[in-house]
C-alpha cells in the first residue's frame, strides 16, 4: 500500500497485523440528488471465494446472503432499486466488485438494477486487455454483465456532479467532485487512498504510473486547497474526510472527520 516508503516510516500512520496486512476501509458514497440517488463506487462485493477473502481479510458479510453495503443501504432506507446512477472510479476489483451479485442459481446480474453504470471508456477497455500485471485486479464477472454509459475525459454526469481524470494508479482512474450549495466534495478514491497517503511522494506499489500519481496528486492539491474541497478517503479506516492545509514543506489536514 505504500510502495518505496520504508516500513517503520508508514507504520507509525497504520500499524501491521502480523502478516504484514493493514486495516482500511471499503469507503463508497451516496449522493442524494435531483435526478435520484448516486452512489460512487461499490466496494468489494461477496461473489469471491473464501480463500480470497483470507488472503486480503474481508469482513463484508451482511445479512441472509447480502453485503455490508446493502446492509448498511437498508438501514437508510434504500434499496438496490432506488440507486438511479453508479459511478465507478476505476474497475479493480475492491472499487466494483458490488456492480454485480450471484444469485441463487450461480447467474451473475447488475446489482442496482435500475441503475445507469458510468465508468471511463478508457478503463473499461482497459480492463477487458489484461497482462500478467493488471489480471489479478480486473475481475470480468464485476464488469462484463453490465451495461455502462462511457464518458471520455473530465465530464459533468449530473448537474454538480463531476468526474475528474485523475491517472496513475491506473491510465484512466477518475475522481469525483460533488458541488452543491457552494460546497465541493471530492471522492479521492485511489488517487490518495487514505489520508497517510497524503503526502506527494508516499504513493502505492500498487499504482501503474507512479509519476503520474505524482503529478494527479499535485494538480488536485492545488484545486482543493484554493477553493476548500472536503476530500474523501475511500479506504482510509479512521478518517473520512477532511480539508488540505500546508504542513511544513508539504501538506496535511487542517479538518479531519473520523469514523465513528
Amino acid at each position: 500500500m505504500f510502495g518505496v516508503v520504508p516500513k517503520p516510516l508508514w507504520e507509525r500512520r497504520i500499524p501491521a497485523d502480523e502478516r504484514n496486512r493493514i486495516s482500511l476501509a471499503l469507503r463508497c458514497l451516496l449522493v442524494e440528488h435531483d435526478d435520484g440517488l448516486v452512489l460512487i463506487d461499490t466496494g468489494i462485493g461477496n461473489k469471491e471465494d473464501a480463500k480470497f477473502r483470507d488472503i486480503y481479510g474481508v469482513r463484508n458479510e451482511g445479512k441472509d446472503g447480502r453485503t455490508l453495503l446493502e446492509d448498511t443501504l437498508a438501514q437508510l432506507g434504500v434499496g438496490p432499486e432506488d440507486v438511479r446512477w453508479v459511478i465507478n472510479t476505476h474497475l479493480h476489483f475492491d472499487h466494483a466488485g458490488g456492480n454485480t451479485y450471484r444469485d441463487p442459481a450461480g447467474a451473475i446480474a447488475p446489482t442496482f438494477p435500475r441503475a445507469t453504470y458510468v465508468v471511463q471508456k478508457g478503463e473499461l477497455e482497459f480492463a477487458r486487455h489484461t497482462n500478467e500485471r493488471t489480471a489479478a485486479s480486473y475481475l470480468p464477472h464485476n464488469f462484463e454483465p453490465v451495461p455502462f454509459q462511457t464518458i471520455e475525459g473530465e465530464t459533468e454526469v449530473l448537474p454538480g456532479l463531476r468526474c475528474l481524470p485523475t491517472p496513475g494508479h491506473v491510465p484512466y482512474h477518475q475522481s469525483v467532485l460533488v458541488e452543491s450549495a457552494g460546497e465541493r466534495v471530492c471522492f479521492l478514491a485511489d488517487l490518495v487512498p487514505t489520508s497517510a497517503h497524503l503526502p506527494l511522494p508516499w504513493i502505492m506499489g500498487y499504482d501503474l504510473q507512479p509519476l503520474v500519481t505524482l503529478e494527479s496528486k499535485r494538480q488536485l492539491y492545488r484545486r482543493a486547497e484554493a477553493e476548500g474541497w472536503l476530500l474523501v478517503f475511500e479506504h482510509d479506516a479512521a478518517v473520512v474526510a477532511g480539508r488540505l492545509g500546508r504542513e511544513g514543506k508539504g501538506v496535511g489536514l487542517v479538518e479531519a472527520l473520523r469514523a465513528g
